[in-house]
């Protein structure tokens, strides 16, 4: 099994398992637990770490789940506007909808390709929004965890903008 993280704390890289205290713990074997500890048990210092330490990862494909993570005051709303996003990548990136409302409509396209993430300069999967009604919106993801992909949303501008973070799995 390969690890697509490394971990500032204790892991246990033969089973998997990065653990960065406070249950924080991204398991390689268990998606669910990976979610569940980056929407709630992860600090937002834990959340930069991990994605700093990440590389991209694979692209996603298909449908994925999405949850924002911060701000938190929004997590219990969300559901009503934004499901996840289904990609119709290749390898090296494509197309790609995000999934809108419980009806799952398919609205505010992008383009994810290969490159340089805002938060910290390295590499990642960036999500062009250049196609949507809000082109300002910059997205950028890395698999913290095999189909599982931490992400942050900017505003840009003159000054860019934290929008929030977020996560998306496959199933």
């Amino acid at each position: 099994m390969t690890l697509l993280f490394a971990c500032g704390g204790t892991a246990a890289a033969d089973a998997g398992v990065a653990d960065y205290g406070g249950g924080c713990v991204l398991d390689s074997g268990n998606r669910a637990a990976t979610i569940d500890a980056l929407r709630f048990r992860c600090s937002p210092e834990q959340q930069d770490q991990l994605f700093h330490e990440a590389a991209p990862g694979a692209v996603p494909r298909g449908v994925t789940s999405g949850w924002v993570v911060r701000p938190g005051y929004i997590q219990g709303i969300t559901p009503a506007f934004w499901i996840g996003k289904t990609f119709a990548t290749g390898p090296d990136g494509g197309p790609l909808t995000n999934r809108v409302t419980g009806l799952d409509i398919a609205a505010w396209p992008a383009n994810i390709y290969r490159g340089t993430a805002l938060l910290d300069g390295r590499p990642a999967w960036v999500l062009d929004y250049t196609p949507s009604p809000t082109p300002q919106v910059h997205d950028e993801v890395r698999e913290v965890s095999p189909g599982v992909w931490y992400g942050y949303s900017w505003w840009l501008g003159e000054v860019n903008t934290l929008l929030l973070t977020f996560v998306v799995a496959t199933p």
